[in-house]
């Protein structure tokens, strides 16, 4: 087919900065959308249910980002050699390897699905979730855990439109089930009187609107990713390349989620209060990092598109200005946070709450502090992941794991809340300097090697 008629972007040529700005706009519109799902549960349930309802949802956010993050991660690593194939005009091996990628995430999705809901108890023990609210903890959580299938179907299909540069549709779609998210979350709790179940329910029902909305938006729109008959033969060659890209960038979402469950289990260990604030301030923070992770997944696609045009000029230039717009970003949302996080509280909790807002605020001005590191880990850590590397991208997320356990183990019984409200910028500061170094020398090894294969 003429790719030029389909919604499909070559990254390989033009203006590197404003090919990546672009790309990412869409991506962070989508990004912020994706977190309004969570903030309109946190918002609506702290509202109308109050701070221990608000707990019971927040004391679960570290195991969310474990699992869910294993499969986000798997599907984003699923897409990197369907970029590199398009980079390369190998149209026949990128449909083979969508073909591939949706056996896995098929398989994926029943078994993450049956393990998680059936270990739904132990888990909440394993994070310390307190007495008074683990009913309320474990009604949401079940419940988001049965919708793991809609959470892959959206980001499967959402990496591979992203992986053939088209960012805009994913978003289109995805922002139709948020406005979807807030009705429901309104209607089932203060209609039907579901609670925080009702918040559960509305969200995996609105994912699973945007995941079948993108698959039917390559079934009907999107030529150049319809498989062929001869195109569905089962290759392990395939699979392998799949497991070696996917797996290690779950794994990597998932390690770093570790080091988060042991610091919110170090931190429900406070009371309450603490685990409210410390819920409220998680909520900002996820949605301030946004851009971050916009800017990131821009950089991948960037990336593994120029690898397999042999542009390896394009890609260190992409890094390098990324680095800075990450930097930049940083140091803006970081001042904010650090001076305004008592009023971004009050999204989540009632102004009458001052123990909780204290908290609240308290954490988010440690994070503003070095929020810039930020744009440094993830450019990096994603341009590895771009460039084939993921295996090496991965240490990353386990001296992040490292940080945050060390921190909540040894100095959260000594200091209390004060060392929960350091344990990420530890784990950030770590990882970056392992992951930019590494980075760099990756990119110089492949240079070589391009300069080699041409001598």
């Amino acid at each position: 087919m003429d790719i030029q008629k389909s919604k499909v972007k070559d990254m390989t040529s033009g203006p590197v900065m404003s090919l990546i700005l672009t790309f990412m706009l869409p991506l962070l519109l989508g990004n912020i959308f994706q977190q309004t799902y969570n903030i309109a549960d946190s918002a609506i349930v702290g509202q109308t249910l109050g701070s221990k309802a608000l707990a019971g949802v927040g004391s679960t956010s570290s195991v969310q980002f474990l699992v869910l993050g294993f499969c986000i991660g798997g599907c984003t690593g699923f897409a990197i050699p369907v970029a590199q194939c398009f980079g390369a005009k190998d149209y026949v091996r990128m449909r083979r390897y969508l073909y591939h990628s949706y056996i896995v995430g098929a398989i994926l999705s029943v078994v993450v699905t049956l393990l998680t809901c059936l270990l739904t108890s132990q888990i909440l023990h394993l994070l310390s979730v307190p007495s008074d609210i683990y009913q309320l903890s474990k009604d949401y959580i079940f419940i988001i855990f049965l919708g793991i299938p809609f959470t892959i179907l959206y980001n499967l299909t959402s990496s591979m439109l992203r992986a053939l540069g088209d960012s805009k549709t994913p978003f289109i779609y995805l922002s139709v089930s948020v406005f979807m998210n807030i009705f429901l979350d309104l209607f089932c709790i203060l209609v039907l009187k579901m609670g925080v179940r009702g918040a559960a329910l509305a969200t995996i029902a609105s994912q699973g609107v945007s995941g079948f909305l993108c698959a039917f938006y390559i079934h009907r729109k999107m030529e150049i990713m319809h498989i062929a008959k001869e195109e569905k033969k089962l290759s392990k060659d395939y699979f392998g390349k799949l497991m070696v890209m996917g797996l290690p960038m779950g794994l990597q979402f998932s390690i770093t989620a570790i080091g988060s469950m042991i610091m919110q289990s170090a931190n429900n260990s406070l009371g309450s209060v603490y685990v409210s604030g410390f819920t409220a301030g998680y909520k900002i923070k996820q949605f301030a990092l946004c851009p971050f992770d916009a800017l990131s997944a821009a950089v991948s696609t960037f990336v593994g598109q120029n690898l397999g045009a042999r542009k390896i000029d394009r890609i260190k230039k992409g890094f390098t200005q990324s680095i800075f717009v990450g930097m930049g970003y940083g140091i803006v949302m970081g001042t904010i946070m650090f001076f305004g996080g008592r009023y971004l509280s009050l999204l989540f909790v009632s102004s009458k709450e001052t123990a909780v807002i204290n908290a609240s605020a308290q954490y988010q001005a440690w994070l503003g502090v070095m929020f810039w590191v930020l744009g440094i880990l993830n450019v990096a850590r994603m341009t590895l992941q771009g460039l084939g590397r993921t295996g090496l991208a991965i240490f990353s997320g386990v001296m992040e794991m490292i940080a945050r356990t060390f921190v909540s183990f040894v100095f959260t019984p000594i200091y209390g809340f004060n060392a929960i409200c350091c344990a990420d910028q530890a784990a950030w500061c770590l990882a970056s300097l392992y992951v930019f170094p590494m980075a760099l020398y990756v990119m110089k090894k492949i240079e070589r090697e391009f300069e080699g294969s041409l001598a």
